[in-house]
């Protein structure tokens, strides 16, 4: 994102992110926390659902971008966030599990049910096409942020990467590996957590187009105006019937086992050695 665009943000209302209408129909969203690598806080990640929620509800909005100032799109969740807690205080909730304060599994699986899988998924199923423009890492929870998005628009300097297995972890919260991978593919990154490039991922249909960093910005807004021009109602349904197929498919049973199988992991880590992730894995990989 470059400084001229960044300063066309439409209020100031919001600490992390920038709401802006940079074409008509079209919002865009701007996670900006640059010098943190837009590690996502839990305050940003209710920031963009309130973000969220205003470009849905607005009927002179057609079509959402998830954009990010910097370099990099996410390293993922900010793990460090001194204000965990106080986000459940400053902000609705979007489910009804409660109990966040709550010691050992119980506390981790509310939160990261309301956090990770319980926004991911919320975004998702928004009735209004959505865009992610990546550039540069997009790393772990970076990837709960672009994959409920319809479309996912690279520079051909981005990067992905998942590496919960170097925490010990079975996967991350939100598990889309096999649907966005294919399932081949999908067990190599999960097992080997190595880093793929964009021309991969749009090798392998995660991502829909790969263009020169120069040109993602100016890339992603033409599409999303040309969408923009077409029948909202239409879009709507058009989205809805593409999504049920994925859930049919078995998509959303293997969402919520895989989300069990993360806390299964986290559980057994903290049996077996006193803290959720393994320490001899950290301590082989924990300066990549």
């Amino acid at each position: 994102m470059t400084d001229s665009v960044e300063a066309k943000a439409a209020n100031t209302e919001f600490e992390t992110i920038l709401y802006q209408t940079p074409a008509p129909r079209v919002a865009r969203i701007v996670v900006n926390k640059p010098e943190k690598r837009n590690a996502q806080s839990y305050r940003m990640l209710y920031e963009l659902n309130q973000a969220f929620d205003r470009a849905a509800q607005d009927k002179d909005i057609s079509v959402i971008v998830v954009a990010a100032a910097g370099p990099d799109f996410s390293s993922g969740h900010d793990l460090r966030d001194p204000d965990r807690m106080k986000a459940f205080e400053d902000f609705d909730t979007v489910g009804t599990w409660a109990g966040f304060e709550g010691s050992g599994v119980e506390g981790r699986w509310v939160i990261e049910k309301e956090m990770y899988l319980g926004l991911s998924e919320r975004w998702r199923n928004i009735p209004k096409p959505t865009i992610a423009q990546v550039q540069g890492r997009c790393f772990a929870g970076g990837m709960q942020l672009i994959w409920p998005c319809d479309l996912i628009i690279a520079a051909d300097d981005a990067s992905f990467r998942i590496n919960a297995m170097e925490l010990g972890v079975a996967c991350a919260e939100f598990f889309h590996e096999p649907w966005e991978l294919g399932t081949r593919k999908a067990k190599e990154i999960l097992f080997t957590g190595d880093v793929f490039s964009a021309q991969e991922a749009h090798r392998l249909g995660m991502v829909n187009q790969v263009v020169p960093a120069a040109e993602l910005e100016a890339y992603t807004l033409g599409m999303a105006a040309r969408i923009a021009e077409k029948q909202l109602f239409a879009l709507r349904l058009a989205k809805e019937v593409v999504n049920a197929a994925e859930d049919r498919q078995g998509r959303k049973d293997t969402l919520l086992l895989g989300f069990a199988y993360h806390h299964l992991s986290h559980a057994y880590n903290q049996e077996n050695f006193g803290m959720a992730a393994d320490p001899t894995i950290l301590k082989k990989y924990g300066k990549r």
